[in-house]
């Protein structure tokens, strides 16, 4: 291809004049390995971006939404319903901690966590605390791209270019402490104390003022920072204390990432609202979703008049027939393969091979949990980001997908990942750092 042929397309996330320029083109994918445009297979150690749980192409899926397409490509989804709509959330809120009860359909993890928001914003309102319209977030977090989802979202980059954020938002710090945590297997066991910017959030603002406050149980985008011992139990009390509804964005972490069916049920700690994407149809349609409490769908329903819309929200394409199907397969293949407790069961060999790679040249440190790495590097003389963009360049050639976030290596494999796959990741990165600058 030429360049003129790729200048039509405004490709997101990306430096469009550098890639246009050495264009990196993906023509097929099966199981673990994409193939290129130059006939060239890559080993994908990202899950896509982080989606691809059970692989790329499998027949189960593929035939699903071909089937789904034939009989019903789409139906209206406002006062009107199709039967797998209803099929797959039963079977979610089956694969959710006991106290939810509903699932409200979007299209991608953006939705999810916008949906979220106003869905706790309501919930405070249908029961008389309409004064609590404050949203609390944290440095770093990486909640989606719309205005709701970087306004309680950490990461300046994704914010600089937008202004005035969503007001009344306030935000946490971030639980990153080097100093004390480096190299931690698992979760670290400092940094507990942090949950306690909650309390002062309160004591600053009044608990009457303060809605919903969310977090990713990891917060993968950033460079996977895996929460300290008891932050979370520690968060979920200081909710339970003041009333603030608590929301996991696992967009990333559900469906199997820590070997179970959400991070909720690895860390043992129930939120009240849990957003979902990605791994839900395993990257193949687009869809999201919000999992709730079954008293806020109750309380949202009884505050309203009979024959009233109790939430006046929704998308055009909420539980798409052919997303529906793709993920009723997903799930499928998630079951029959077991791949939750495959998950969990090689957990410690990719956790062995991960922290191999202490002492290679220019890893200051590594973090990980379930099948999640992140693999942080000193700055190159070039500035920040550059030389993690070269690894992940230079990775590329050598035929693996790495992603980076600045100068952090992040690694979340297929969880069909097995110990040959996981050994050329290590050494495809161990002799692309020995030979960077």
């Amino acid at each position: 291809m030429s360049v003129n042929d790729l200048s039509s397309y405004w490709m997101p996330f990306t430096a469009n004049r550098q890639f246009k320029a050495a264009p990196r083109m993906i023509v097929g994918a099966q199981g673990l390995y994409f193939q290129t445009s130059d006939g060239r297979e890559i080993l994908d150690s990202t899950a896509g971006l982080w989606c691809s749980n059970a692989g790329h192409g499998h027949p189960h899926i593929v035939e699903a939404i071909q089937t789904q397409a034939a009989d019903l490509d789409y139906a209206p989804p406002f006062q009107m319903g199709t039967p797998i709509q209803f099929a797959l959330a039963s079977r979610l809120v089956g694969m959710a901690p006991e106290s939810f009860g509903q699932v409200f359909y979007c299209n991608s993890g953006s939705e999810a966590v916008e949906t979220a928001l106003k869905i706790a914003l309501a919930y405070q309102r249908a029961r008389g605390e309409g004064t609590r319209t404050r949203l609390i977030g944290r440095e770093r977090g990486y909640h989606g791209i719309n205005f709701g989802g970087i306004s309680v979202g950490g990461i300046v980059g994704n914010r600089a270019m937008f202004g005035a954020m969503l007001a009344g938002v306030d935000h946490l710090r971030h639980t990153h402490d080097p100093e004390r945590n480096r190299y931690s297997q698992g979760m670290p066991a400092h940094g507990a104390d942090l949950a306690d910017d909650l309390e002062r959030m309160v004591a600053l603002h009044g608990a009457h003022t303060i809605a919903a406050c969310i977090v990713e149980p990891v917060a993968c985008s950033t460079g996977v920072l895996v929460p300290p011992a008891g932050y979370l139990q520690r968060l979920r009390e200081i909710c339970d204390r003041h009333g603030i509804v608590l929301i996991f964005d696992e967009v990333i972490t559900g469906f199997g990432r820590l070997g179970t069916p959400f991070a909720a049920q690895r860390f043992g700690v129930t939120p009240d609202i849990i957003t979902m994407a990605k791994g839900l149809t395993n990257g193949t349609v687009p869809m999201g979703g919000v999992l709730t409490r079954g008293d806020i769908y109750d309380t949202l329903c009884e505050a309203a008049a009979a024959g009233a819309i109790e939430l006046p929200h929704g998308y055009t394409y909420s539980g798409h027939p052919l997303a529906c199907a793709a993920a009723m397969a997903t799930l499928d293949v998630y079951q029959k393969d077991g791949l939750f407790e495959r998950a969990a069961a090689i957990e410690p060999y990719w956790q062995n091979a991960i922290h191999s790679l202490r002492g290679t040249r220019h890893v200051t440190d590594i973090r990980n949990l379930g099948i999640i790495a992140g693999i942080e590097l000193e700055a190159g003389p070039e500035g920040p980001g550059t030389r993690g963009f070269e690894v992940y360049r230079r990775c590329w050639e050598a035929g693996v997908l790495i992603r980076v976030t600045g100068d952090i290596v992040a690694l979340s494999p297929p969880l069909t990942v097995e110990e040959h796959h996981i050994d050329r990741m290590v050494e495809t990165l161990r002799d692309t750092l020995s030979s960077v600058d």
